[in-house]
């Protein structure tokens, strides 16, 4: 990364300190001015002994130890006030960077999303965030600290003895040169450690979330050895990178005591054979103060090199997801009304990938009615999932045009549009809380009678109705203490109380009995006439009195018919047909 490409992720990342601004400008004077009363006691201390114990003065001694006891009390104070203030300063930092990060993920198209995995997300906002609050509160406060102190420390040190001070350039030129070396070597592989923690992730949310899988067919001891590979591996390239952070240390002794070693050889001879003209114990005493105060914070300084080449990584992966452009947008005066449940595609290609040569959808042309049936068929990866997604406008399309209510969905509030397209995903996901607060999710101010009617109409009601608490009832992360089953009803159910004009259910009833199935069809005849109803199904039986069955093959729409016109004509359509009346033939 360029000075210029790092000064922008810079300014990109301190627009998230918003209201800490003036806590974060008030740290570090904080810390000049501790810096400044820490830096003046050694030569406070030189004078007790030149001026005081030498020539016997206690008055002198009493006094200016006093003074002294003054400036490190105050030093002290500043120094505390800066470290709760840079705490906090920081925490709050870290608190806007990760509602920034969640809001902009949240406004983020499933392409937006498809872009990164969801373990990548998860260790930019967690990980990575943490890292960039720490090197931020480095930043306010050491940052400033060690830099002044060493400045200053530096200008005592001359000021008490010019040539002597001298030792201090080949110090600084030595550590200057390894710390150069140690980051440009460290930080790549650092940013190549954190992207591995991405997969390391990934994994670790594919086995929690599939764990009944792996109980059921027995791979514990398969998944845990994957996991020790990935953790093996990325411990090695983690030991690779910290190998070089850790010459930092050497390098800091071989200065610090070479320091020492020149400061006490070239500082006694200088006291002996001036016999204290040029040097006096006491100087010697206070020079050796300001040395250990000098290589102590360029220790420091070394640190904070070593942490904010982890947080330039981390703050790269951040600036990534501020920075990516949500691929759908709104106009700026957009319709906020959807008419009706009509439904059009004309000439409509789609790539998941944006490229022409790639497409998963091609030349869709069909025409829906507001408030008719419509049954979805075609083997898997025929583009079902994808023509659905493309009418509430979770993808856009790379070519044509779909309509809603006879308007470009691109034209619409993304809202409103939403609001009034509701679909059934094929995963089925609950949230931890009530069946209550799941069911609100469709409509937040649904009364318990509106919640019984979608119910209902889901074919759920009498289960809430059989539980102890009712809608009441708690749910586990994911809905894991319901069946398949009733996960997907109630999942239709939350999808009625938005009383939308177009219900979508992809593939949401396949997990419930074909009676089950055949009483969700009935009551949306009854209670939803008017609203256009899309039903993405495997079974024939699903879909055989709908109005109109688009029958989809690699990306194509290979016929449009009623069930008994498909039956006539679409081989297809009477292949899955025949496959299952046989099946049944058989169970029966």
């Amino acid at each position: 990364m360029s000075s210029f490409t790092y000064s922008i992720m810079i300014k990109k990342l301190s627009a998230y300190i918003g209201e800490y601004k003036r806590i974060t400008v008030i740290t570090p004077l904080l810390m000049v001015l501790e810096v400044l009363c820490e830096v003046f006691i050694p030569y406070l201390m030189s004078k007790i002994i030149d001026d005081g114990i030498n020539k016997g003065d206690m008055g002198f001694v009493v006094r200016t130890g006093l003074f002294m006891i003054l400036m490190a009390l105050l030093s002290l104070l500043f120094g505390a006030a800066g470290a709760v203030l840079a705490c906090k300063a920081s925490a709050g930092f870290e608190k806007n960077l990760r509602r920034g990060l969640m809001s902009k993920v949240q406004k983020f198209s499933f392409a937006n999303i498809d872009r990164f995995s969801t373990a990548s997300l998860v260790t930019r906002m967690t990980t990575d965030v943490s890292n960039v609050q720490m090197a931020f509160q480095m930043m306010i406060r050491i940052c400033f600290r060690a830099p002044i102190m060493l400045v200053s420390a530096l200008i005592m040190a001359f000021f008490t003895n010019a040539r002597l001070s001298f030792i201090f350039v080949g110090a600084i030129i030595l550590l200057g040169g390894a710390l150069t070396l140690i980051i440009f070597n460290a930080f790549p592989r650092f940013k190549y450690v954190f992207e591995k923690y991405d997969g390391v992730n990934a994994g670790v949310q594919e086995n929690l979330t599939g764990i009944r899988v792996v109980k059921a067919y027995v791979r514990e001891e398969h998944e845990t050895k994957k996991f020790h590979k990935a953790s093996d591996f990325l411990y090695k390239f983690f030991v690779s990178a910290e190998k070089i952070v850790i010459l930092n240390g050497p390098v800091m002794n071989l200065a610090m005591y070479g320091c020492m070693i020149g400061i006490f050889w070239f500082g006694a001879s200088l006291i002996v054979k001036s016999g204290g003209t040029d040097m006096s114990v006491g100087q010697l005493s206070t020079f050796m103060e300001y040395t250990m105060n000098i290589l102590m914070n360029l220790m420091m300084i070394s640190m904070i090199f070593v942490s904010l080449t982890l947080a330039k990584t981390s703050g790269e992966r951040i600036v990534e997801v501020l920075d990516e452009q949500t691929d759908i947008t709104q106009k700026e005066d957009p319709v906020k009304e959807v008419r009706n449940g009509e439904i059009e595609f004309t000439n409509v290609d789609f790539s998941y990938s944006k490229n022409k040569n790639n497409l998963n959808l091609q030349n869709i042309n069909v025409k829906i009615p507001s408030g008719s049936v419509v049954g979805v068929i075609g083997g898997t990866g025929s583009g079902k999932t994808s023509f659905v997604q493309l009418i509430p406008r979770l993808y856009d399309v790379t070519e044509g045009s779909v309509k809603v209510g006879g308007v470009d969905v691109r034209d619409y509030e993304l809202k409103a549009l939403r609001d009034k397209v509701s679909m059934v995903l094929q995963k089925n996901v609950l949230f931890y809380g009530t069946i209550a607060e799941n069911l609100r999710w469709g409509n937040e101010n649904a009364t318990e009678e509106q919640m019984r009617a979608a119910c209902e109409s889901a074919q759920i009601r009498d289960f809430v109705k059989s539980l102890p608490d009712g809608y009441d009832s708690h749910v586990e992360q994911g809905g894991t203490n319901f069946s398949g089953g009733q996960k997907q009803r109630l999942c239709i159910a939350r999808a009625l109380l938005k009383e939308p004009k177009v219900l979508i259910l992809d593939d949401s009833t396949s997990a419930v009995d074909t009676k089950t199935d055949a009483a969700i069809r009935k009551a949306f005849k009854e209670y939803i006439p008017d609203v256009t109803k899309i039903i993405i199904a495997q079974r024939i039986s699903s879909v055989a009195d709908a109005d109109m069955i688009i029958v989809l093959d690699e990306g194509c729409i290979n016929d449009v018919g009623t069930h008994e016109e498909l039956l006539e004509r679409n081989k297809i359509y009477r292949e899955v047909y025949d496959s299952q009346m046989k099946g049944a033939d058989f169970d029966g």
